[in-house]
């Protein structure tokens, strides 16, 4: 196998760099950890309330197209915690994320923080997007309006594909 000489192209050959986690970073893991533990409790103060059927799926149009038992409401914070502490491993070492050629000593350390906070956007995006479809559920499982109208899909796929162009974009500014 052939060794890059100028760039570090091998995830193996990458340094490891103990970099100081961003104000940003702390603020958005606050934020996040936050509404998603504040759904969490959201949702047990709520559960005993809930009727027997509550919605369990939404088409891509936002509406209810099936219902199923309250007890399936316990799944997704069970699957936004696995979701997110996966993200925050990976987040955890950036010398694993994928990067272009042109990585090499001088950039390391450039790359490997926007990779990084990249990441950590789209976990915390996860966490509140987990958070706030358990509200949307609860809420339309009591016969109230939903409070957020059909918008919580597309904001998700929106502000997903911002991070990940605005994290392009910063990444080919490196040099």
């Amino acid at each position: 196998r052939s060794k890059e000489v100028k760039g570090i192209s091998n995830s193996w050959e990458r340094p490891k760099i103990n970099i100081q986690r961003t104000k940003s970073e702390l603020a958005l893991d606050i934020i996040g950890y936050t509404v998603y533990s504040g759904s969490i409790v959201f949702l047990m103060i709520n559960l005993s309330a809930l009727p027997e059927k509550v919605p369990a799926h939404f088409n891509a149009a936002g509406e209810v197209d099936r219902f199923g038992p309250k007890v399936e409401m316990i799944i997704l914070p069970i699957v936004g915690a696995f979701v997110a502490g996966l993200m925050q491993w990976i987040e955890r070492f950036p010398e694993k994320h994928n990067y272009p050629q042109r990585l090499n000593e001088n950039n390391v350390k450039e790359f490997y923080l926007v990779s990084r906070k990249m990441m950590n956007r789209l976990k915390n995006i996860c966490l509140l997007f987990f958070a706030l479809s358990s509200f949307e559920i609860i809420t339309i499982a009591q016969g109230l309006e939903n409070p957020l109208g059909n918008w919580l899909f597309p904001a998700l796929i929106v502000s997903v594909a911002i991070v990940i162009v605005y994290g392009i974009i910063k990444q080919v500014k490196i040099r």
